[in-house]
């Protein structure tokens, strides 16, 4: 088999790098509490609003079913932006305080790429408030050097399922789709991923575990470290150890043939 040769791995942010969706839920709450509305998203709740990308495109989506007039729909709206900033402070505070730590083998495999010569890329709907205050509370003080390029929020005009942000990150970067690799956890981002071309890795969490992930590349509980081995590996889908290494990583996507070759 002909060296893999990867030149970037872009990951998602929210659900990928680390499990946030709580600390997002717990947000939106209080931020329609301090706005003055009388909404409260359960867990189940959000894991269906989920189905939609973008916290502004969620509230949008529950205003849409409230039981109400047009007008107070139209007002509803145009409250969006305030809510949404109230929310992106309440997480931000959250996730300063250390509560939202990365996933199990997310550090591991950021360095291990890193000391390959890999680059490493960002490609998220959230926003870069959110993204800056999750990698400086989780990997210190120069947690954005690693990262190339931090594709993110608004920089493009249609979010997940759609490519767009991925396009962006690979743009930035100068590097073909066949020369990366994508890390998600929901099916939006699976097919916003292989949309652009690129080979997944999808890790889902309890609010994405019902996704369709028949794309992925590779479909794991998390990527694994020794604290927190991965059951039943190496064996069923891993050889080396129990945990995806990157020398491992890129030998599984060139076996899949849609790895880049160098």
């Amino acid at each position: 088999m002909q060296t893999t040769r990867i030149d970037a791995l872009i990951f998602d942010v929210d659900g990928t790098l680390a499990d946030t969706e709580e600390a997002h839920r717990t947000a939106f709450n209080l931020a329609f509490e301090r706005c003055g509305l009388d909404w409260k998203w359960s867990r189940t709740d959000y894991r269906a609003l989920l189905a939609t990308t973008g916290g502004k495109e969620r509230m949008a989506r529950h205003i849409a079913t409230l039981d109400t007039d047009d007008a107070e729909r139209a007002r509803l709206r145009a409250l969006i932006p305030q809510i949404h900033a109230a929310k992106t402070r309440f997480y931000s505070a959250v996730v300063r305080d250390g509560a939202v730590p990365l996933r199990a083998g997310v550090a591991r495999l950021l360095d291990e790429a890193r000391h390959a010569g890999c680059r490493l890329a960002i490609a998220s709907t959230t926003t870069a408030v959110n993204v800056d205050a999750l990698l400086h509370a989780t990997l210190g003080p120069r947690a954005l050097e690693p990262f190339g390029v931090i594709a993110c929020g608004d920089q493009v005009a249609h979010k997940k399922p759609a490519p767009d942000i991925y396009l962006l990150a690979l743009q930035h970067l100068g590097v073909r789709a066949d020369h990366a690799i994508a890390f998600e956890d929901s099916a939006n981002g699976l097919a916003a991923a292989r949309a652009a071309g690129l080979w997944t890795v999808v890790t889902p969490t309890f609010w994405s575990e019902d996704g369709d992930f028949a794309d992925a590349g590779l479909l794991l509980p998390h990527l694994g470290d020794a604290a927190h081995p991965l059951a039943q590996e190496p064996g069923r889908r891993l050889r080396d150890q129990p945990w995806l290494g990157f020398g491992e990583l890129c030998r599984l996507a060139a076996r899949s043939g849609e790895g880049a070759l160098s």
